[in-house]
């Protein structure tokens, strides 16, 4: 958690001299200070307020320091919290540092030695907070649920999934085939209020309409030949919780409309039946057709269209994205080489990023198979993924770049620095994989980097000294 400003101290001794020496010593920090006598009052000022660094007195009646301590690890286990005690005590206090106190101070107290203490404490409490915000920042940049990328594309999926989590209304997800369409409406679900509720997933192009219509609206029994007993129907099973109709494109004219009828009334009456059962149903819609143009040709009902297109999330190509690339590649050799699994060579990464992979994540997925099953080294080299020389694509503008870089008549250390940002700007920043495709260990690319920036330092200052 994000620490209080100002920073805050909680001073625990049942001696009414050292709460307020220790107060004003403390006061000279420029930091916010409150005073309990006791445990019982320490506890009570915890859960009314939190604390960067709590000082508590070993030896106090009632429960004591230790008992104080144990107390607050469990309340707030990320606070920092010092021993006072008398020298002839001081087993106890190491006796506290075995369960979890920060240090302890030994009396009689000495201004410098708190103070330096104290300062020790507040600085762990503000890496660790720092460390927690970095952690958070990294997982909503390169991760959400099953979904994986840290591109500003899938952030802002991200940012949009959380924003329709929770609503009722409709929503369509178009992308290409193997962008991940069932992966994004699966993680809308769990995020939101129905997770506890069912995931219905139905692959509209996959059965005739006749079929279709019968698996999702149900049928009574006798309704047609072959209807020996009552199916409820897909609809009815999302009861409570979502229906994913994938490649919503598909679906016949005829069964559209009834769909709509389903989508207007809440409701949905079987084949064969006469009655008709209502639902509460959240419908997400996904496809890899413009349904725009469907609808302007008339394969499409404009009146479905407007009722599915309340939001519409689009996932982009992986070609548009490829600085997710080495993310994805990654997933998928912990996922399926398990945690001993081998790792990409650098020039195996390079032949990743070059290739267009026009079926996505579903295509590079299986490059990762292949290549986990033809591999048996401890690295997986180009030959091992397979891929077709003639699909590879020049990364990031092929060759404009250098005939760019040709016309301006850059050095090559200028040639070079622009190929090492290029390289960086691919992978997200992640030096471990930038140095593979570099062929650069991490040092001599951390050593560049540095050069780099202290240039732009020195030619900053220059320019200001000018």
């Amino acid at each position: 958690m994000i620490p209080p400003s100002p920073r805050s101290v909680l001073v625990v001794d049942d001696d009414a001299l050292t709460r307020e020496w220790l107060r004003d010593v403390l006061d000279a920090e420029n930091l916010r200070i409150e005073c309990a006598s006791d445990a019982e009052s320490a506890l009570e000022s915890c859960t009314k307020n939190e604390f960067d660094v709590v000082l508590t007195d070993i030896q106090m009646p009632g429960r004591t320091g230790v008992e104080l301590l144990s107390e607050l690890h469990e309340r707030c286990p990320d606070t920092p919290i010092l021993m006072i005690t008398a020298f002839a005590s001081v087993q106890s206090a190491v006796d506290s540092l075995r369960c979890g106190a920060f240090d302890y101070l030994i009396k009689p107290l000495r201004r410098e030695m708190v103070v330096a203490a104290v300062r020790r404490a507040l600085r762990l409490r503000e890496l660790e907070c720092e460390n927690a915000q970095l952690l958070r920042a990294v997982d909503d940049r390169s991760s959400f649920g099953d979904l994986i990328g840290s591109s500003q594309a899938m952030r802002e999926i991200y940012h949009l999934i959380r924003k329709v989590a929770d609503r009722e209304c409709n929503l369509l997800i178009t992308g290409e085939s193997g962008t991940g369409k069932e992966v994004v409406a699966r993680t809308i679900h769990l995020s939101g209020k129905r997770s506890q509720g069912p995931f219905v997933p139905i692959n509209c192009a996959s059965m005739p309409a006749g079929l279709l219509e019968s698996e999702l609206f149900g049928h009574v029994k006798g309704a047609f030949s072959g209807a020996h007993s009552r199916n409820e129907g897909l609809v009815a099973a999302a009861d409570g919780g979502t229906l994913f109709l994938d490649e919503i494109g598909e679906m016949s004219p005829e069964l559209q409309g009834k769909l709509l009828r389903v989508l207007q009334d809440r409701s949905v009456r079987p084949v064969g039946g006469v009655s008709s059962r209502k639902l509460d149903v959240r419908v997400i819609a996904a496809t890899h057709r413009d349904l725009r143009a469907e609808v302007r040709n008339n394969r499409f009902r404009m009146d479905l269209y407007y009722r599915l297109h309340v939001v519409n999330i689009r996932i982009p190509p992986l070609r548009e994205r490829k600085e997710d690339i080495p993310l994805l590649a990654n997933e998928f050799l912990r996922r399926h080489g398990g945690e001993d699994h081998p790792e990409l060579s650098g020039p195996a990464l390079r032949s990743l990023l070059k290739q267009p992979w026009t079926g996505n994540a579903r295509e590079l997925e299986n490059t990762i198979e292949r290549a986990l099953a033809l591999c048996d080294g401890k690295q997986i080299q180009p030959r091992h993924l397979h891929l077709p020389r003639e699909s590879a694509v020049p990364c990031d503008g092929g060759s404009d770049w250098l005939s760019e870089a040709l016309r301006q008549r850059l050095s090559v250390r200028e040639l070079t620095d622009r190929y090492i940002d290029r390289v960086l700007s691919a992978t997200g920043g992640r030096k471990t994989d930038a140095s593979r495709i570099l062929g650069l260990n991490r040092r001599t690319l951390y050593r560049w980097q540095l050069q780099h920036r202290d240039a732009e330092g020195e030619g900053e200052a220059l320019c200001r000294h000018e």
